[in-house]
This record gives C-alpha cells, structure tokens and sequence, in this order.
C-alpha cells in the first residue's frame, strides 16, 4: 500500500491562467498544464529568489520533492516556449494558506504606500 499523498501548500494563485503563442488558433496547438504548485515553485525559487529549503518549508514539503516539482514545471514551460505549444496554469493538489497570502498583501501594500 503507498503512502497518501500530501497537499503542497501554496501562497500565490495567478489571475492570468492561459498562454498561448500569437497568431496561431488555438485548436492548432498542444497544451501543457502547468499545476498550481508547480507555478508556486517557480515563483518561490526564481522570483522570490529563495533557497531550495525555504521553498519547501514554505510549501509543506521535502527539499527532494520540491525539486521535482521544481524540474518538472521548468521542463513544462521550457516546452510551451521551445515548441511553440500552450500552457495553462491550474489544477493539482494543493490547499491555501491564507495567512502567507494575508502577510503579501500587507508587504505589498506597505510597498505601495512608500512609492507613491
């Protein structure tokens, strides 16, 4: 019997969900699906710019995993843009936490405020 699966806990959903090369009609295109926790990844580690063991602490689960992850979504958008496909951003196994999203916000309101 395997080991249940665990949700990766996520902080970030996009509100763009869909890309797709121009000028090509989208029934002429494969798709790739990028999950919610893969989109996580890449945020955490090439946005946020945050060590491979912060990631995964902040997601819930191990370092080896989150590298997987990790490699898995990069291999998927490095496809999409290479060979001209798709990419949609949604579905997977994962839960919110609210409190990591509720601290963004403030940061980036506090970011605000000093800019203007």
């Amino acid at each position: 019997m395997s080991r249940p699966f665990k949700c990766r806990r996520i902080c970030f959903k996009p509100g763009v969900t869909y890309f797709k090369p121009a000028g090509v009609p989208l029934r002429f295109l494969e798709e790739n699906c990028l999950s919610l926790e893969e989109a996580e990844a890449i945020r955490l580690r090439d946005l946020d710019h945050l060590e491979q063991v912060e990631c995964a602490t902040k997601m819930n689960i191990s370092r080896a995993t989150f590298q997987r992850v990790l490699a898995s979504a990069r291999q998927k958008v490095a496809d999409s843009l290479l060979a001209g496909k798709a990419l949609r951003i949604g579905g997977g196994n994962y839960e919110i936490d609210t409190a990591e999203v509720v601290s963004g916000l403030r940061q980036a309101d506090n970011n605000e405020q000093i800019r203007e």
